[in-house]
């Protein structure tokens, strides 16, 4: 079809608008699943419609950005572009307490100093001990800490030195050998730390992001209530964290 022009400067290529609206129509529905996997944490008047709108501008700069020569397929390669799209605009919105905030650092840190007193993972007592605090009081915080934990698994750091552990070098050079090896030492010492958590929560984290159930189903399959479903999902992925920051991050000279 070529180009049509509007006026003296505007000129739109039509072939490409096609494209990219086909890709979109077609990639649409994984931009519903992952922003509705993000929405089942949030607070209430957070719309899954804004949150699906993000994620369309991830897909587009995915579409606008991929090479076929990344030998990896358009959906794998938009995945975390939807993702972080979606993360960017909550982070604009500041829709998270800062207090909320700060009792997920509490309890990351307090996992943190326990791991490495005792040489393995603390239990539920242990930690809320550690904070002080009762154990009803400590799993009500997990409650609230569900809506702040929704980075992905592969992010360590807080504030402003949080970074991507996989994110080290651009896209284009995702082919290079030391870019392989960093990668399967990051899953081989992710898989060591999956190994260490306590089974229920190990169970919990495997049904969610590699089963890909909701927290609903999970509960269901496990015969457990939702609320302890989602205690346990945080609680997994705060002590993964705790672990990588520990191990990971001291491997790339505390970045």
């Amino acid at each position: 079809m070529g180009t049509v022009t509007y006026g003296p400067r505007l000129e739109i290529d039509v072939d490409e608008a096609s494209r990219r609206e086909r890709l979109v129509i077609e990639h649409l529905p994984q931009v519903r699943i992952i922003a509705g996997r993000i929405h089942e944490r949030l607070p209430r008047h957070i719309a899954l419609e804004d949150l699906i709108s993000s994620g369309i501008v991830g897909l587009l700069a995915a579409i606008d950005h991929f090479n076929p020569a990344y030998n990896v397929q358009l959906k794998t390669y938009a995945e975390p572009r939807i993702h972080g799209a979606i993360l960017d605009s909550l982070r604009e919105m500041d829709w998270a307490p800062r207090e909320t905030r700060k009792r997920s650092k509490l309890i990351q840190a307090a996992i943190r100093k326990l791991q490495q007193q005792r040489g393995r993972e603390p239990s539920e007592e242990e930690i809320a001990e550690e904070l002080n605090i009762p154990l009803a009081e400590y799993q009500e915080r997990l409650n609230e800490t569900q809506a702040v934990e929704i980075q992905r698994l592969e992010y360590a750091g807080g504030g402003d030195e949080s970074y991507d552990l996989l994110n080290i070098i651009s896209d284009d050079e995702e082919s290079w050998p030391s870019r392989i090896v960093e990668r399967s030492e990051l899953e081989r010492v992710l898989a060591l730390a999956i190994d260490r958590i306590p089974k229920p929560e190990r169970t919990v984290l495997s049904l969610y992001y590699f089963e890909e159930l909701t927290l609903r189903e999970i509960a269901e399959v496990m015969g457990m209530h939702l609320s302890r479903c989602g205690q346990l999902r945080v609680q997994g992925i705060l002590r993964l964290r705790s672990h990588m920051e520990r191990v990971w991050a001291s491997k790339r000279g505390g970045r």
